[in-house]
């Protein structure tokens, strides 16, 4: 017979024959003689009522955690819509953030899978599944939830569903932090990312942009602009960029606007009057534009000056080092 039964066959035995000997609570059990117990009843009964008044330590049994997170749920009823999905679908999600809180660990990739009806067409197929990713770890139930509705909005279904599953695709280690035991006004409401996030999935993740800084001193090339939800990898991840000892104007023009000049000196509503400089910038030789026999680079070899304008403000402006026109001046950017 299987350990778990018989444990069970036990324990209705003794709540059969306790009564019978006239014991209705635990003193009653404790004053019976416990040769006698040991013998009529296993020492399963002993022990537990030594726990009972801690005269033995209660042992607890650890659970064990899966090492993946993989679950099934059956839906009550036939699905027709995506977006309705979300109920059963919360359930299993529910079940994932306990499992990543167990592990002290997010995620950063959740799979929802479902399978059609018996009753389908077989151009339907089997079923279908969605991948959600979030730009950082997060095992936020709240917002792992408003993700999936996102993106179950813009699905559609090929044949009812009747069951879900759902997959714990990239788990990554979190970081814990002492929580307080009194509400902290700064942590509430949604962050910034996750608003973003959010977003993204509801427009695509091609129309929210952020912008990010590159290990790069040319001005065209200092920062380029890559898609909100879109982590990279911690192996391959980004160093990120130091911080020039040079000032750096807020608002860069996209192509430089060569200024006129007065007695070598630049002009732009008026005459300029140099800060700051030179701060010499020089590189990009390895960078090729264009495709071809044609592609030039992006080397550059300039000397930036913080010049001052009566009525245009503080600007960012250049001279061409080594260029045929020594006298050239461009106006690359505005300080604001």
């Amino acid at each position: 017979m299987d350990v778990g039964l018989q444990a069970k066959a036990h324990q209705s035995a003794r709540k059969v024959r306790l009564p019978r000997l006239g014991c209705r609570t635990l003193g009653d059990v404790r004053r019976l003689p416990r040769g006698g117990v040991s013998r009529r009843f296993d020492k399963l009964l002993l022990g537990a009522l030594d726990r009972a008044y801690g005269l033995q330590p209660e042992a607890h049994v650890w659970v064990d955690l899966p090492e993946t997170f993989d679950a099934r749920l059956e839906l009550m009823s036939r699905v027709e819509m995506a977006p309705a999905l979300l109920f059963g679908a919360r359930r299993l999600l529910l079940q994932m953030c306990g499992w990543l809180a167990a592990r002290h660990s997010g995620t950063t990739a959740f799979t929802l899978k479902w399978a059609h009806d018996v009753m389908r067409s077989k151009e339907a197929g089997q079923g279908g599944e969605i991948t959600i990713r979030t730009a950082e770890p997060s095992r936020n139930l709240e917002h792992l939830c408003r993700l999936l509705a996102e993106h179950l909005a813009k699905t559609e279904l090929k044949a009812p569903v009747g069951e879900l599953w759902l997959n714990a695709t990239e788990v990554v280690s979190l970081d814990e932090r002492s929580a307080s035991l009194l509400p902290d006004e700064a942590q509430q409401g949604e962050s910034l990312q996750l608003v973003l996030e959010r977003i993204a999935a509801r427009l695509g993740p091609d129309r929210v942009l952020r912008p990010v800084l590159t290990e790069d001193h040319r001005l065209e090339w200092m920062q380029m602009w890559q898609p909100v939800p879109m982590p990279l990898p911690r192996k391959s991840a980004r160093k990120a960029a130091e911080p020039l000892n040079m000032p750096q104007p807020t608002w860069v023009l996209p192509t430089p606007l060569k200024l006129a000049t007065r007695g070598h000196r630049p002009l732009y509503q008026g005459v300029l009057h140099l800060l700051t400089g030179p701060h010499r910038v020089e590189g990009g030789w390895w960078h090729r534009l264009g495709e071809g026999c044609d592609a030039t680079t992006g080397h550059v070899q300039r000397d930036y000056w913080v010049a001052l304008s009566e009525h245009a403000g503080v600007l960012w402006i250049y001279q061409e080092r080594l260029a045929s026109e020594e006298t050239a001046w461009y106006l690359h950017g505005v300080f604001a």
